[in-house]
């Protein structure tokens, strides 16, 4: 029964791969497992290079959704690990071209994330935006944050998540932090929904003044209990602001 599945699932990508790669490559023919794999990575390198090819304006990738077969979704967990599997492919991929794989994990890490072209132009993105001097301070500026809420989070045996309340904010750059955090998370979501991936980590970027004097002039671990949990909540929502164009803590630096 498995095998049955199995072959059936290759049929759907021979018939839904067919647009990209032709009438003469059959993936349910393969006769192995290394067979099976060369497949992935040719049909990963052809689906970025025909895409590319389409935004270039060559006109090289489908011109419509229309040219994209419709098939019946896959039973969920099956649809997974080859989702999966294609992802390593991929990661592979991205690695040969020279990104960097703590980037690649990085995006990867996000939900979601199924659509092959989206993401390596957020792994570019990404990788842009942390050899600039915002993206690498803002990177230094995140895992001090996240430092700091891991050893208090173990400390007191809980976490510090949850919306900071303004109303304890007692430091002008607590009230500037947490505007600047709003906007840029809005900013950057509102991005990521146009895929304008540069504009998202442009969003992102405006923290990093705000991260600065946050540490320069702000003590966290006061003797207020009430205040000292909301400053740590504060730091975690830089932890989510990053979150919305990848996870931070996959990254190496």
């Amino acid at each position: 029964m498995q095998s049955a599945v199995r072959l059936s699932l290759l049929r759907i990508i021979d018939f839904a791969s067919k647009p990209i790669l032709g009438r003469g490559y059959y993936l349910s023919r393969a006769k192995d497992l290394l067979e099976i794999q060369s497949f992935a990575s040719r049909l990963v390198s052809d689906v970025l290079h025909r895409w590319a090819a389409r935004i270039a304006g060559t006109g090289a990738g489908p011109q419509s959704a229309d040219e994209v077969p419709d098939l019946d979704p896959a039973p969920s967990s099956l649809a997974r690990d080859l989702l999966g599997f294609f992802a390593e492919r991929l990661k592979v991929h991205l690695r040969e071209r020279g990104a960097r794989h703590d980037l690649v994990d990085a995006v990867f890490a996000l939900e979601d994330q199924d659509d092959l072209v989206l993401i390596v132009r957020r792994v570019e993105a990404l990788a842009k935006f942390l050899d600039s001097d915002d993206g690498r301070n803002l990177l230094a500026g995140y895992k001090r944050a996240t430092n700091i809420i891991r050893i208090e989070e173990k400390r007191d045996d809980r976490t510090f998540r949850g919306a900071p309340l303004p109303s304890l904010y007692r430091q002008e750059e607590e009230i500037a932090l947490a505007e600047a955090i709003a906007a840029a998370k809005r900013e950057a979501a509102a991005a990521v929904v146009r895929e304008d991936f540069a504009a998202a980590m442009g969003a992102i970027a405006t923290l990093r003044p705000r991260v600065d004097a946050f540490f320069d002039r702000v003590t966290v671990n006061v003797d207020d209990a009430a205040l000292r949990e909301n400053r740590l909540k504060l730091l975690n929502e830089i932890r989510e602001a990053t979150a919305e164009v990848a996870d931070f803590s996959k990254i190496e630096g």
